[in-house]
């Protein structure tokens, strides 16, 4: 089955901008700060921080984060599917601040979880609120995004992937049905795919 466009390359423009928007109204007069979720979560935290500098006009600190050994499941893999440990990058200080994490899609919620336990490590934030690009449910945890740039209804069989200008070369999210493809599979260990397998987009669970 061809994969269904949700979020073409003008709809992520929008969305992110709209985005930005909804974080200035919210938090605009705060001590900001965003912090992506690797992969693509991190080129997605800078585009939105870029607005929200341009829309408050001060600076606003930007980090990335990698949450492979804050997973819940790390002890459960196979020594072959283990993720792929990318740098995190967080050179400000938290303390006190309002951060903004950003990730690419909300599923479960078992990322974030990861992500907010990553980020304790280096400090002690005012506040912690979620950007996601798409909400596509089954949450496992109580877990809300504040931002949301698209709620997606999907199957738990169902896909959804994400691509992004910096690293795919174009801006999209697609839903597809079943597993992910063997090439895909081998080119990320990080993601995990609505059926379990692993995907090169699919997106943050």
């Amino acid at each position: 089955m061809e994969d269904r466009v949700v979020l073409d390359r003008d709809d992520v423009r929008r969305t992110l901008v709209r985005i930005a928007h909804e974080i200035v109204e919210r938090a605009g007069a705060e001590e900001l700060a965003m912090v992506g979720i690797h992969r693509r979560g991190a080129p997605l935290a800078a585009r939105v921080r870029d607005q929200v500098a341009e829309l408050t006009g001060r600076e606003v600190p930007l980090g990335a984060l990698d949450i492979s050994f804050y997973r819940d499941d790390v002890g459960l893999r196979a020594a072959d599917a283990q993720p792929v440990v990318r740098a995190s990058e967080i050179e400000f200080g938290v303390d006190g601040r309002t951060i903004v994490l950003v990730d690419d899609v909300l599923y479960t919620g078992r990322t974030v979880r990861a992500a907010i336990e990553a980020l304790f490590d280096y400090g002690r934030p005012h506040r912690v609120q979620l950007a996601v690009l798409a909400d596509r449910g089954h949450r496992e945890l109580p877990l809300r995004p504040d931002y949301v740039g698209k709620n997606l209804p999907t199957a738990r069989d169902e896909r959804v992937n994400v691509s992004v200008e910096e690293l795919d070369g174009r801006d999209e999210v697609t839903i597809a049905r079943g597993p992910a493809s063997p090439s895909a599979e081998a080119s990320n260990g990080d993601r995990r795919s609505a059926g379990g397998a692993r995907a090169g987009r699919e997106e943050g669970t």
